[in-house]
């Protein structure tokens, strides 16, 4: 096999509480991934050396991107010799709070411990993907809802699908994480909810008195500095959702619908606040 494509899925958070800071810095949490129909498509074709392109030139292509970070990786740590050049089409906002970038880096992982015959078992995979980002093991290892905790590399899967259908806007304004690490207001001394068996609630018995649980705790100031984000949410509640958060660190906003007709109106009406996706009910990974 000389030439792999495949898609590289975004994600939403359901609720993203801090509940710490490590001594290293880092901060521990607790959110529950879903994946979202917003897709990159990725481009593998053997190489000597590792290269890559992407459609969106804003976007770096050199050693500082998570597709090249996780070749190399890989290379390293299976000490090969193989090549790749990757072909990126970027389509998932980056700066957005929706993972793109580690669904990237996640897809370049799997793909290549195939094409360049290296069969590392899941184990290394996953530790090599969390040396990458936080987010990446979910993408490396999980098709629909899963529970996360740590800085977000320990995951349990939960074997649910949102039965909603995911509307999800980008207010085209990019919050840095960095940035938002820095800034949110810290409630480490709170009780922290059974996010796994609220959401198994939400899932199983569309209990939708359970979302209001589901807290973002970079909302707040997120919405502060970045009222256009606060805007594109505001209009997500208007257009009839069932619920409506910031995802991540932002600046992406979604709302979740009982019915794809008002789901599909409500798309059409935040046209106007910047790149519009939705997701079907019970959406899973490929």
């Amino acid at each position: 096999m000389l030439h792999v494509s495949v898609k590289a899925c975004a994600k939403i958070n359901l609720g993203l509480l801090i509940t710490g800071r490590r001594p290293d810095g880092y901060h521990t949490l607790e959110t529950v991934f879903a994946p979202i129909d917003w897709f990159d498509t990725l481009d593998f074709r053997l190489a000597d050396g590792i290269s890559m392109s992407c459609s969106n030139l804003d976007l770096p292509s050199d050693d500082s991107n998570l597709c090249i970070r996780a070749a190399k990786a890989l290379r390293d740590h299976a000490g090969v010799k193989s090549g790749v050049e990757i072909g990126l089409v970027k389509r998932v906002p980056f700066g957005a709070g929706l993972g793109g970038g580690s669904s990237d880096a996640a897809a370049t992982l799997r793909v290549l411990n195939e094409l360049w015959e290296v069969h590392a078992p899941s184990s290394d995979l996953h530790r090599l993907a969390v040396k990458l980002g936080a987010d990446v093991p979910y993408f490396l290892e999980m098709k629909g809802l899963a529970y996360a905790a740590g800085i977000g590399e320990e995951l349990e899967d939960l074997s649910l699908a949102l039965p909603f259908h995911v509307v999800t806007v980008f207010p085209e304004v990019q919050v840095p994480t960095v940035w938002a690490y820095k800034n949110f207001r810290p409630k480490f001394e709170r009780p922290v909810p059974d996010l796994k068996r609220l959401v198994t609630m939400l899932c199983n018995d569309r209990d939708t008195r359970v979302l209001d649980v589901f807290e973002n705790d970079f909302a707040p100031v997120v919405f502060e500095h970045y009222p256009v984000v606060l805007e594109a949410l505001d209009g997500l509640l208007d257009s009839g959702a069932a619920f409506a958060s910031l995802s991540g660190s932002g600046s992406a906003v979604y709302a979740l619908f009982d019915d794809s007709a008002v789901a599909q109106a409500a798309a059409e009406r935040m046209q106007g606040f910047g790149r519009v996706n939705v997701t079907p009910a019970g959406f899973l990974m490929e």
